[in-house]
């Protein structure tokens, strides 16, 4: 060893001394020579893999992270992950693996962080539940860390518009309707997906890639830019030299970044762009892993006073490639500062302030980003409703909606199996508000998402003709009066495990209610609904989380964080 300080540096713990000899040899099996051995240790962990395109695209953009690492005189260890990707999962058993996946994430990666000593990490993450899983390493870990998202698939032009995967749901609904033949279908599902990448709109992944930049934990430009694009590895190499900053300074940490102003932040942008819903999920389990209390309530105080200024699919007109050309996030957050709605104080990986990008941003275009003053709408694109048949809250996305008032017969269904096949049936009728229970994160348990169900309403053309209420969740590319996280849900007593079919539920998005017209003492006497057998968590990876989740209001964590 050259007896170069490096006292504030975590890898010394397995490098330095006489004991540690075995230790140095391993890594010299690896390749490393005395200067490797002398240098910050960085992890580079990725979800890259071939299960889903999403995740696809990240090989090509770890390899230019290790050189950016070399090229810093760090010394990088590439390790893996698990993904279970939504696009594969969904609308059968198999998503109830996703949400779980989340938490295996964050276990994974800090156990390797800390297992191998590694002084600082850079993470990629592409796929919806591997963006929060990675963030929620990343502040568990609370060493210096850059955290980069893999980047949107693009959409496909299609008979004079661009379409996406979300199209290809629809168009199934619209085959069981008649208005589209299999052989139209089939033909756009070869061309849905182009490229590799995440889903090509403001759903769930682009919006956590939003969030993870307004937290400062990423650099700025990667939220938008698309997956395809090689800008990427110009970027992903400067992203290194920032994590070799906060390493010799000490900071900024996770903890540093991570705070209530910066979560209220987040919020304000899922709310102006009209983001996933499931981002209302992962906030609060990422602040919980910096010993923060950031609930479903305080998301909804926020979320008061924040306009709709982005036209983002699904209930806008635009991509995230789109708006990567209006300017990216300098340029939202430019609008969230003239609307007077950011702490512009927070600090960020690049060194700079929320205010300081703000002020590099692009001013509006007032096509894909509409100014502070002409909003979409003065109220957010997402919702936090509340009632007799949501006392712990639930969520809803009212970008794009037409209509944000409804009251109709309830239609239950005790599961989402239930509800599809009688969609596809049509086993409803305009006006109805489809319940679909015990699908909550203990109760799925894992808290499946319903795209599925949504898309063939809307490819039957009763998408705004009904309303549908979950304990579960709604994928980011749902579209519609879809209302998710209803809680408590119904595997811990809550009203939704009480409601019949034919009784009355009563949505207003604008007063921010959610109730069912059933007087409590009659509710209070009828019977909990049984889970069904077919929900008996048949793995011990479910057993596991079913006992140890917490509600979705806290973010469905499996730990309450005691740090």
């Amino acid at each position: 060893m050259t007896g170069k300080k490096t006292d504030h540096l975590v890898s010394r713990t397995i490098v330095e001394g006489l004991d540690r000899a075995p230790h140095r040899a391993f890594l010299r099996a690896m390749g490393h020579d005395d200067q490797a051995l002398e240098s910050p240790f960085v992890g580079i962990a990725h979800t890259a893999s071939e299960v889903t395109p999403c995740t696809m695209s990240l090989r090509p953009q770890v390899e230019a992270a290790k050189l950016g690492v070399t090229r810093e005189q760090m010394t990088p260890f590439e390790f893996g992950t698990i993904t279970v990707a939504d696009s594969m999962s969904m609308n059968h058993r198999g998503m109830r693996f996703s949400l779980v996946s989340r938490e295996i994430i964050a276990d994974s990666i800090d156990s390797v962080a800390r297992g191998h000593a590694y002084d600082g990490l850079m993470t990629f993450a592409s796929c919806d539940k591997t963006l929060p899983g990675m963030m929620m390493a990343i502040a568990r870990l609370n060493r210096p860390a850059v955290f980069l998202y893999g980047g949107a698939a693009l959409p496909v032009p299609w008979k004079g518009r661009e379409v996406g995967v979300v199209d290809v749901y629809e168009a199934v609904g619209q085959v069981y309707e008649g208005t589209t033949t299999e052989e139209e279908l089939a033909a756009m599902e070869r061309v849905g997906v182009p490229t590799v990448g995440s889903c090509a709109g403001q759903f769930t992944a682009n919006t956590m890639a939003l969030v993870a930049e307004v937290l400062g934990l990423a650099p700025i430009g990667t939220a938008y830019l698309p997956a395809v694009y090689s800008e990427r590895s110009v970027l992903i190499k400067r992203a290194a030299g920032l994590l070799r900053r906060a390493i010799d300074e000490g900071g900024p940490l996770p903890s540093d970044l991570i705070t209530r102003k910066s979560l209220e932040n987040a919020v304000v942008a899922v709310g102006a762009t009209g983001g996933s819903t499931n981002a209302l999920l992962h906030l609060p389990a990422i602040a919980n892993e910096v010993g923060l209390s950031f609930t479903l309530d305080d998301i909804a105080g926020v979320l008061e006073s924040v306009p709709l200024v982005a036209d983002l699919k699904p209930g806008g007109a635009f991509w995230a490639k789109d708006m990567h050309h209006a300017g990216s996030t300098p340029a939202i957050l430019r609008v969230l500062r003239d609307a007077g709605v950011l702490h512009t104080d927070c600090p960020s990986i690049e060194g700079r302030t929320i205010g300081e990008i703000a002020d590099s941003g692009d001013a509006a275009d007032g096509t894909v980003l509409r100014p502070a003053d002409r909003p979409i709408s003065d109220k957010s694109g997402v919702v936090v409703l509340k009632g007799s048949l949501a006392p712990e809250g639930a969520v809803l996305k009212v970008a794009g909606l037409k209509h944000t008032v409804h009251e109709g017969p309830a239609r239950v269904f005790d599961c989402e199996e239930d509800a599809v096949a009688a969609v596809r049936k049509k086993e409803y009728e305009a006006g109805d508000v489809i319940v679909i229970r015990n699908e909550g994160p203990a109760g799925g348990p894992g808290m499946r998402e319903m795209l599925g169900v949504t898309a063939l309403l809307y490819g039957q053309g009763m998408g705004e003709k009904v309303a549908l209420i979950t304990d579960g969740r709604f994928s980011g590319a749902t579209r519609g009066l879809c209302i998710g996280h209803v809680g408590p849900e119904a595997a811990a007593g809550g009203p939704i495990g009480l409601i019949r079919t034919g009784d009355i539920i009563r949505i207003d998005a604008g007063a921010h209610l959610l109730d069912v017209d059933v007087p409590p003492e009659e509710l209070a006497k009828r019977e909990p609904v049984k889970i069904p057998e077919a929900h008996a968590p048949e793995t011990a990876t479910l057993r596991k989380y079913a006992s140890l989740v917490d509600p979705a209001h806290l973010g469905a964590t499996t730990h309450r964080n005691t740090r």
